[in-house]
């Protein structure tokens, strides 16, 4: 293998390893169902520049525990999807908010 394509080899090993690193998250399953639907919550007045992300269930040392609902700042081009819980199998999986 030639210098150039040891060298194109390595950065494309790099991009790869530090785009997944970047984009990696601890995948959560749960052994049983999050609670009913969630909790009552008042959502505010519209922000600007704001779109509100409702509170959730969130597993913390074995039990459920509720994560009251933030603000999360607008990304031009972008719309917010909510984090949510999926059955998967016997377990469920939390499926973390992202912009899409």
């Amino acid at each position: 293998m030639n210098r150039k394509s040891l060298r194109d080899l390595f950065v494309s090993v790099l991009l790869a390893s530090t785009a997944t690193a970047a984009f990696s998250q601890p995948v959560i399953v749960e052994p049983n169902a999050p609670p009913p639907p969630p909790r009552e919550e008042t959502v505010p007045a519209p922000r600007a520049g704001y779109v509100w992300d409702a509170g959730h269930w969130s597993w913390d040392r074995g039990i459920y525990v509720w994560t009251p609902g933030h603000w999360q700042e607008v990304r031009s081009g972008y719309e917010w999807v909510p984090g949510h819980w999926v059955e998967d199998g016997a377990n469920w999986r939390w499926i973390p908010g992202h912009w899409a």
